[in-house]
């Protein structure tokens, strides 16, 4: 998928949500633990519910992972099924990448070429020669991670560098504009940090943010667009947990589509 395709679909449905199945066998409806692949049918309920209000779906790694096989067979068959029933739709692999080169390499096989995800996060603390060769593969994303919206994000992020006295985030991004292929980079920045956008925007202009923090973690959408939307949008806005969860029922589905339309009505409003 290109940029133009994605904001393409964005106008097309006047939404730039992104759903986060990051699926939790504690906290979906009971009756569904009784099936053969309770993560699937979750996702694919979740998928077929709401795919005409979001442009983006982006199932956190550590939530498969967690469930061996069994959660890595649901998490093939979830970005199978997304490929698919709806190709239109942008996939994102929130898997937080990060390593010397050979085993990004392995990475980028696994999730971008492999499972066949649009894009992939990737830390970037190890430099250019542990993200390159996620960008060297045609057509596809990465999604830099710059400022996120954790509590200990302050940690380092918004700190000095030590090169110019400029903050840490900053240098990612500034940095991360030299490396080949850079074109094909995206951005995580947290919702929870609307403040920085004005500041992001002038490094990175053009460049897709992916924005979690909205919802549960009590981020401004209003904000963030006010700050963080280019010409082309530019932003793709995650929501997980206050869609996913909506009800613990059997009418999950029903009412995490009434969320996720919520969402998708006030960024209408917004474009």
């Amino acid at each position: 998928m290109t940029t133009e395709q994605l904001t393409a679909e964005i106008r097309k449905k006047n939404s730039f949500l992104c759903i986060g199945l990051d699926v939790d066998l504690d906290k979906i409806p009971q009756h569904l633990l009784a099936t053969e692949d309770p993560i699937f049918e979750f996702n694919k309920a979740i998928i077929d519910a709401t795919h005409d209000l979001a442009v983006a779906y982006k199932p956190n790694t550590a939530f498969y992972e967690a469930y061996g096989l069994k959660g890595w067979l649901a998490l093939e068959k979830t970005i199978q099924y997304l490929n698919n029933k709806h190709p239109e739709i942008f996939t994102i692999a929130d898997a937080k990448c990060g390593d010397i080169g050979n085993t990004s390499a392995m990475y980028a096989k696994a999730f971008l070429q492999d499972l066949n995800f649009d894009s992939v996060t990737v830390a970037p603390y190890m430099g250019r020669d542990s993200v390159e060769p996620f960008l060297a593969v045609k057509n596809k994303f990465t999604i830099l991670l710059a400022l996120t919206s954790n509590e200990g994000a302050s940690d380092f992020q918004t700190g000095k560098s030590g090169i110019g006295s400029t903050e840490l985030y900053k240098q990612v991004l500034e940095t991360s504009k030299t490396w080949k292929n850079s074109e094909n980079l995206m951005y995580v920045v947290g919702a929870t940090k609307e403040e920085y956008f004005k500041e992001i925007r002038k490094i990175v202009p053009d460049s897709f943010l992916l924005v979690p923090g909205i919802g549960a973690q009590g981020g401004s959408l209003t904000d963030v667009c006010k700050y963080g939307m280019n010409s082309n949008v530019g932003l793709l806005v995650n929501s997980s947990r206050g869609i996913l969860y909506a009800s613990d029922k059997e009418d999950f589905a029903e009412k995490a589509r009434e969320e996720a339309l919520k969402v998708q009505q006030e960024m209408e409003k917004i474009l």
